[in-house]
C-alpha cells in the first residue's frame, strides 16, 4: 500500500477551524501518558505532538469557535494509574474527550472508562489487537496507531526474505502487546516460510531491568534470526546488555524489531551502541536516508524540532499530533461536542496527517496506519543510526 501525500498548505487548511466567537469555554481533552520511567522515551514526545496540534488549531480560532484545552497527566505506564487519572479527568476536570496512554496495558483499561462514561477516547500508540477486537470494541474507542496484526505481518515479510534463515527465536514483553504481535508474526511467517522453525520464545516483563537470563537462554538455542518487540527504554536496556554477550554478532545482525526501535528517540539514546544491520520501524523516520519523504512531513518535523528545542525532534510527536487532529475533525464534522454524535461520524472518517490521510475503520475503529521499515545503518549525515530507504508497510489495512 502507498500513502497519498497531502501538501502542507492543504494539511494546514484541513486542521484549522473557522474563526468564531468562543462559546461555552474551551473543549477539554484529557491526556494521560507516561511522562516518567522507561516508556517516557515515547510518552514525552507524543505529548509534545499533541500540544503542537492544539496550538495550531487554537491559533486559527479553535473548533466550532471554541479553543481546545489539553490536560496532560503522568500515567507512569501503569494501567491502574491511567484508569484513576481518566476517571478524575472526566469527573473532576470535566474533560469532554480522552486521548493518550502509551502501552497496550493502559489503553484497554482506559477504554472501559470511556465506554462507561460515553466519552470518545483515541489511543495514539497502543497496538494490541484486543483493544478493538469484537469482544472489546464499543462506539467510543478509536486507535490512531498501527496494530499488532499489521506489525507482526510486516515483520514476517522482512524475516521471510532472509533465505538462509531456517530457525527463528522471538523476544517480547510479557503482556498483551508482546503476545499479540508475536502471534501475528509467527502465523504470517508460517504462511510465507513453512520451512522456518521457531526454536525459542522469551517473555521478559515490561520494564525488565535484567535481560541477561533471557539473552543467554535464547543464545543457547542458536537461532539464525530473531524477531523482537522490545521497545523504548526496554529496547535500550536490552541492547546494552545483549551486545557485550555477542548476541547480535551470533545472529549476524538478523533481527527485526517492531517496537519502533528505528525512531530517532531510540537511535539517539543508543548512539554508537546501536546495533546497525538490524531492521526496525518508525511512524515518522524524521531523518530519511533515501528518497520519498513527503513535503508536509518535512515542514512538520521542523516544527517539532523547534518546539522541542532539539535539532532532530522526535519520531513519536506525529502520533500525538494526529490523535488531536482526529478528535478535532470529528467535532468539526459532527458540528457538536456531543460524544455520541462525534463517535458516530468518526467511524469511517478520513483525517489528514503530515504523512498522508488516514481513515478509521467503520467496523473496528482502527486507523489504516502502517509504519516505515528499513535496515538500520550508519550515515555520514548523522551521528547515530538511521533507517535506510524507509519503506511504508501496511500488509493488512484496518479491519480484523
Amino acid at each position: 500500500m502507498r500513502i497519498r501525500h497531502v501538501p502542507a498548505a492543504v494539511l494546514a487548511a484541513c486542521l484549522l477551524a473557522p474563526v468564531g466567537a468562543l462559546a461555552k469555554g474551551p473543549i477539554k481533552i484529557g491526556f494521560p501518558i507516561p511522562l516518567s520511567g522507561p516508556t517516557a522515551v515515547y510518552g514525552v514526545p507524543i505529548l509534545k505532538g499533541a500540544e503542537l496540534a492544539v496550538a495550531d488549531i487554537n491559533a486559527a480560532g479553535g473548533v466550532l469557535g471554541r479553543k481546545l484545552e489539553l490536560l496532560p497527566r503522568d500515567s507512569k505506564a501503569n494501567p491502574a494509574e491511567a484508569v484513576r487519572l481518566a476517571r478524575e479527568l472526566i469527573v473532576k476536570n470535566g474533560v469532554q474527550f480522552l486521548a493518550g496512554t502509551l502501552t497496550s496495558a493502559e489503553a484497554p483499561a482506559v477504554s472501559t472508562i470511556a465506554k462507561e462514561n460515553h466519552v470518545v477516547f483515541v489511543a495514539p500508540s497502543a497496538k494490541t489487537y484486543e483493544l478493538t477486537d469484537p469482544q472489546n470494541i464499543h462506539p467510543y474507542i478509536f486507535r490512531a496507531a498501527s496494530n499488532t496484526t499489521i506489525e507482526g505481518q510486516a515483520g514476517a515479510i522482512i524475516v521471510a526474505r532472509w533465505k538462509d534463515v531456517k530457525t527463528v527465536a522471538t523476544i517480547a514483553p510479557d503482556y498483551a502487546y508482546g503476545h499479540d504481535a508475536i502471534a501475528a508474526f509467527v502465523a504470517e511467517l508460517h504462511k510465507l516460510r513453512p520451512d522456518i522453525r521457531i526454536v525459542d520464545q522469551e517473555w521478559p516483563k515490561l520494564g525488565q531491568a535484567n535481560f541477561s537470563p533471557f539473552i543467554t537462554a535464547q543464545m543457547s538455542k542458536h537461532p539464525d534470526a530473531v524477531y523482537c518487540d522490545e521497545f523504548a527504554g526496554d529496547f535500550i536496556s536490552f541492547v546494552k546488555q545483549a551486545t557485550p554477550l555477542g548476541y547480535f554478532k551470533a545472529i549476524h545482525d538478523r533481527l527485526a524489531d517492531g517496537g519502533e526501535a528505528g525512531s530517532v528517540d531510540v537511535t539517539r539514546a543508543l548512539g554508537s551502541s546501536y546495533p546497525v544491520g538490524i531492521w526496525s520501524d518508525a511512524y515518522d523516520p524524521v531523518l530519511w536516508d533515501g528518497p520519498g519523504r513527503p513535503a508536509a512531513d518535512v515542514a512538520f518535523d521542523r516544527k517539532v524540532a523547534k518546539a522541542m528545542h532539539d535539532k532532530y525532534g522526535s519520531s513519536w510527536a506525529i502520533q500525538g499530533y494526529v490523535t488531536i487532529a482526529a478528535i478535532a475533525q470529528g467535532i468539526r464534522t459532527a458540528g457538536t461536542t456531543d460524544d455520541a454524535k462525534v463517535a458516530k461520524v468518526m467511524a469511517g472518517m478520513t483525517y489528514p496527517t503530515p504523512l498522508g490521510p488516514r481513515t478509521f475503520s467503520a467496523v473496528n475503529h482502527d486507523a489504516n496506519a502502517g509504519e516505515y521499515w528499513g535496515k538500520m545503518v550508519r550515515s555520514a549525515k548523522f551521528p547515530f543510526a538511521v533507517i535506510q530507504d524507509p519503506t511504508y508497510y501496511n500488509p493488512e489495512p484496518a479491519g480484523h
